[in-house]
């Protein structure tokens, strides 16, 4: 059976502020928070993946507005569940696009380590410097529209 716990215990499995949690519940970023007979928020198993979640969001580029627009979404429960699919999808396209770019800037990061690395084992500087691989100019990145939120 599952347990119920206060905020206290919520914030300690988190890793998370007593005062983040309430913030995002401010934010209307923590759906079903109910409160016992002493009027205290009651967490559960949920809200302590439900965090997770929009961590990882947070650290991959949605932003609080996003973020309060798919809560409301879940809200809503299976009646918008299109709708949650699309925007995680166009979020993870978004990051994708991220990745790409990160790996292609590793890439040049690293041969320039490599180049400086043999620079100093050869004493002089060697004849070819790394660049960026060559490829097509970049397509500039289709956006998802923006929606609005209440």
């Amino acid at each position: 059976m599952a347990r119920d716990f206060h905020i206290g215990e919520l914030a300690a499995r988190t890793g998370r502020s007593i005062d983040t949690i309430r913030w995002y519940e401010k934010q209307g970023l923590i759906p079903g928070v109910a409160r016992d007979a002493g009027r205290r928020r009651v967490y559960t198993e949920n809200h302590v993946a439900w965090l997770d979640l929009i961590d990882r969001l947070r650290r991959t580029g949605m932003s609080i507005a996003q973020l309060r627009e798919y809560t409301a979404l879940t809200r809503q429960g299976k009646a918008a569940l299109k709708e949650q699919r699309a925007l995680l999808a166009a979020h993870g396209q978004r990051v994708r696009e991220t990745i790409a770019d990160w790996t292609e800037a590793l890439a040049l990061i690293e041969a320039k380590v490599d180049f400086y690395g043999e620079w100093m084992r050869k004493g002089k500087r060697p004849a070819v410097m790394p660049h960026h691989r060559a490829s097509a100019p970049k397509k500039e990145a289709k956006k998802a529209p923006r929606r609005r939120t209440a």
